[in-house]
């Protein structure tokens, strides 16, 4: 790009994020009630029928990643979810009192949000952004990705015609209309904030920005099933990640790790529910056709397509009832790409033999490969078997029992909605919390004067000196 080019880029972001900052500005005093009352609004703008029928469409079309149908269920749940989340958290004034230690928190805007939207993700993942960045009275520009910059657009304009509804500037929400390289990297360097979510590049540029960032890791979350798991209700669970929407999600299931016991139990449930087995020569054809290049990221030809598409790639045939792809494996790493993220409706099964170590030892090398620090999940009827899972492995997230897609939240957990799922320092990020609205404040902390609590050095050493001397 020129420097004529990267200078016009710099100053159109620099126009919305003068928009932004004078929007924000606007409704910095708002009051919990009209913050409140914005967000319903904004939510509602996207979630009805008709809109949500209206994206799911257009990411479809424009995009080529995902089903019509899942897409719909995934914006209105989503949204829902995160609307109905957010109403018992406070983001603005006194949010927290602590009297014994003499402590008030208040919460503060953090100013503009820069938010960096996956070309898997445009049509739901603008508006959870949007609403966690508004419920702090914050402002957000969204950077699409090119592929998928009219899906943005449309739900941006849907978003912004509530926020004038309601009494408050458009400007609060806005997207690049014209998305480049210079202009994201522009974008994040004049925010006060960036929430990326995408690919790892993606991320790496977002900490690169010299902005506070919250990031997301690799996804490749596996699901452990014991010998004492309800086989069926596994399956249902594993096939219902994997499916959905053609696994645009990162915590689709992308390889089973399974008790040698019930193995083959398994899998001839997971085909009673639409999986096909393939043979060694469809899977030896199968991996050519994913990594033509041989490297570790899938050929976007399989991404979030159907499974008789990604066979037909291959060169092989699947019944039309074939939902997803099922490739039986032993090894971790390069030379067995199917242990890594797959972004498709491939499952990889592995069997293992021995105890629930076998299996915290299995999880910890297919994610120790790709996907360190997201999510794994366990079927199982015993307690110390999800211990040692949540104990032994590097995850931020262990679904017990659950479809492993509830891991951004579900009304059967307690875990925040949310698309935006870090990973740790594990994964390259500062926290492993899902992304929630209390990210999107500062707080500011007061200190009032409390009881002297006094510490005595008998208090702290006397168990000391007695094992070791003074």
């Amino acid at each position: 790009m020129s420097q004529e080019k990267q200078d016009q880029a710099a100053r159109e972001v620099d126009e919305v994020v003068a928009r932004a900052r004078a929007a924000q500005a606007a409704i910095a005093d708002y009051t919990q009630e009209e913050v409140d009352a914005l967000c319903t609004g904004i939510a509602w703008a996207v979630a009805r029928q008709d809109r949500a029928e209206s994206l799911a469409k257009l990411a479809v079309d424009e995009g080529g990643f995902g089903n019509y149908e899942d897409k719909v269920v995934k914006i209105n749940k989503r949204v829902l979810g995160v609307l109905a989340d957010m109403r018992s958290v406070r983001t603005v004034g006194v949010v927290e009192e602590d009297s014994a230690r003499g402590l008030v928190k208040i919460a503060k805007p953090v100013g503009v949000v820069a938010a960096l939207i996956p070309t898997t993700g445009p049509d739901a993942t603008p508006p959870l952004k949007a609403l966690l960045a508004i419920k702090g009275r914050n402002a957000i520009v969204v950077a699409p990705h090119p592929r998928t910059k009219d899906t943005t657009a449309a739900v941006v304009d849907f978003m912004r015609e509530a926020c004038v509804q309601l009494g408050a500037p458009a400007d609060l929400i806005q997207t690049l209309r014209k998305p480049s390289i210079a202009k994201t990297q522009r974008l994040m360097e004049q925010a006060d904030l960036v929430v990326a979510t995408g690919g790892a590049a993606m991320v790496k540029a977002a900490y690169s920005s010299g902005t506070p960032a919250y990031g997301v890791g690799v996804g490749n979350s596996v699901h452990v099933v014991d010998e004492t798991a309800d086989l069926a209700d596994a399956a249902t669970a594993i096939v219902a990640a994997k499916t959905f929407d053609y696994a645009t999600s990162c915590l689709a299931d992308n390889s089973i790790v399974v008790a040698n016991s019930v193995y083959d139990e398994l899998l001839t449930e997971l085909q009673a529910r639409g999986g096909h087995l393939c043979s060694s020569a469809e899977k030896q054809a199968l991996q050519s056709a994913m990594w033509p290049d041989d490297g570790h990221i899938p050929t976007p030809d399989v991404i979030a397509k159907p499974a008789g598409t990604i066979a037909a790639l291959a060169g092989f045939t699947v019944a039309a009832d074939r939902t997803f792809l099922i490739v039986e494996d032993d090894g971790v790493g390069h030379d067995h790409p199917f242990s890594g993220e797959k972004l498709s409706v491939v499952l990889t099964a592995y069997r293992y033999h021995g105890n629930i170590r076998d299996a915290v030892r299995l999880v910890n090398e297919i994610t120790g490969y790709q996907g360190l620090g997201h999510t794994c999940g366990i079927h199982t009827a015993r307690a110390d078997h999800v211990d040692a899972l949540a104990h032994g492995t590097r995850t931020a997230r262990v679904m017990v029992n659950q479809n492993l897609n509830e891991g951004a939240g579900s009304p059967r957990n307690g875990l925040p909605f949310t698309l935006s799922l870090s990973c740790g320092t594990w994964g390259g990020n500062i926290t492993t919390e899902n992304v929630n609205a209390r990210h999107f404040v500062n707080l500011t902390w007061v200190s009032r004067p409390i009881d002297p609590v006094v510490v005595t050095e008998e208090d702290l050493f006397a168990e000391h000196w007695a094992r070791y001397g003074r």
